[in-house]
């Protein structure tokens, strides 16, 4: 049965209808959304966002020598994928962070109206203008 509480790097099999395939899961990896889960998916070679409600009951554990056979099979791909995710991770988060500075800094720097009426009030006549 899934169980990541004593490992790290949980490697198992993902049984649907569609048929099995080896999945890996990091704690390491960024928390997902509320009510899911990030698992290497093999056949995909990405890391899917799962939820976890559904996808929990297929997840089953592999005997040592599948896991040393899924390891050589698909840790290099494993490792590149993580590094490019755990890579667009952190960029968002810093983009994330300095956008919100930028809005921030935006809004305080903006002007209200309000702070425009004297300067440029309604007092000015169609006379002011000239019509060429």
């Amino acid at each position: 049965m899934y169980n990541t509480a004593k490992k790290q790097i949980w490697i198992g099999e993902l049984r649907t209808s569609r048929g099995n395939t080896v999945v890996i899961h990091d704690n390491q990896l960024p928390d997902a959304s509320s009510g899911r889960i990030y698992l290497y998916n093999t056949d995909r070679k990405a890391i899917v966002e799962y939820v976890e409600e559904i996808v929990r009951p297929n997840l089953h554990e592999l005997d040592k020598s599948a896991i040393k056979a899924a390891e050589s099979a698909f840790g290099s791909d494993w490792k590149r994928v993580r590094a490019e995710f755990l890579g667009k991770r952190s960029r968002f988060d810093e983009l994330g962070e300095n956008a919100l500075t930028h809005k921030k800094a935006k809004a305080e720097a903006q002007v209200d109206d309000d702070d425009l009426g004297e300067d440029f009030g309604d007092d000015w006549s169609d006379d002011d203008f000239d019509d060429d």
